[in-house]
This record gives C-alpha cells, sequence and structure tokens, in this order.
C-alpha cells in the first residue's frame, strides 16, 4: 500500500440528512447537494432520511467528517460545532444522532473516529407537505457561504477556529 500524497486534501465526509417533504427538514439535503456540486475529488458526500448504524461504515477513510442538519434547538442561522463518541442509551439501530454514530464506529473499528463537526441549521417549520419556509432559504444561504471554504480546505485547525467562533446574527 502506498503513502497518502502528502499534497492532497485531507479526505472529507459529508452526511447529510432529512426530508424535502417536510419543510424546513429538507436545509441538510439541500446544503449536502450544494457541497456536492463542487465535485470536489477529495469530498464523499451521503444523504439519508436519518442516521444510521451503517453509516459508521461510511466514516473508516476519512480524515474529517461533517454532519449537516436542520435543528428547532440550533440559534439562528446555525451553530457549527466539534463532536465526540457518546453513548446514546436511548439509540436504536434507527435515527441515531451523529454522536452515536461515532461512538458505533469505535466499538466496531476499536479506533478512535475522525475529527467531526455538525452544522446544524434552525429550523422551525417540519410539517408534511410544506416546503422550506423563507427564514430556512436565508439560514441556508448563510450556512453555504460559511461551510463552503470550509469543505474546499479541509483543515482540522482551521475547522477547531471556525467551531470556537460561532457566526454573527
Amino acid at each position: 500500500m502506498s503513502d497518502p500524497d502528502p499534497g492532497a486534501s485531507p479526505r472529507l465526509v459529508v452526511l447529510g440528512w432529512g426530508n424535502d417533504a417536510r419543510g424546513d427538514d429538507g436545509l441538510g439535503p439541500l446544503l449536502l447537494a450544494r457541497i456536492a456540486g463542487l465535485d470536489l475529488a477529495h469530498v464523499t458526500t451521503i444523504e439519508d432520511f436519518q442516521l444510521q448504524i451503517e453509516h459508521a461504515l461510511d466514516l473508516d477513510a476519512a480524515d474529517l467528517v461533517l454532519f449537516l442538519d436542520a435543528s428547532v434547538a440550533a440559534p439562528a442561522p446555525f451553530a457549527f460545532t466539534e463532536i465526540g463518541p457518546r453513548d446514546d442509551p436511548a439509540h436504536s439501530t434507527h435515527a441515531l444522532t451523529p454522536e452515536a454514530v461515532l461512538d458505533v464506529f469505535v466499538r466496531v473499528l476499536g479506533r478512535a473516529p475522525p475529527p467531526a463537526f455538525v452544522l446544524a441549521m434552525r429550523g422551525e417549520a417540519f410539517e408534511l407537505g410544506t416546503g422550506l419556509g423563507d427564514a430556512a432559504r436565508e439560514r441556508l444561504e448563510a450556512a453555504w457561504a460559511f461551510v463552503r471554504p470550509l469543505v474546499a480546505a479541509p483543515e482540522v485547525d482551521g475547522w477547531r477556529m471556525a467551531a470556537s467562533h460561532p457566526p454573527v446574527r
């Protein structure tokens, strides 16, 4: 096996989940689609309706991980935080938290997961059959402006600096 190219960008896995048929819940997949549209060789994008235990295996070759979702608990326009593995006793094999996915990674692969971050965009309307609200569209644009340079240059120290300086509201 050859050594990785020292000039190559770190391998980034981005997981976005949600349901665009439930209004603001579509924020994660919408931002994920924009990232995928950049067509960056070092980025792998994965979309799903919810996080599941199998997603832990998707992180195996990653150097860095980004989780994208809508959240009623996030401040507007969004929150960007570093996370680690956490055993979530409430989780089942479906609908895991990002921290629980990282915990499954540790349990299955027997080693620490790659550095991981969550970008949670504030959502307010999650009713079935509704579209993305105006406030959610603005938050999507703010999240896109914030995350685009991070994805283009996935550097853990830079991401940690960005996580320590929340976006201007």
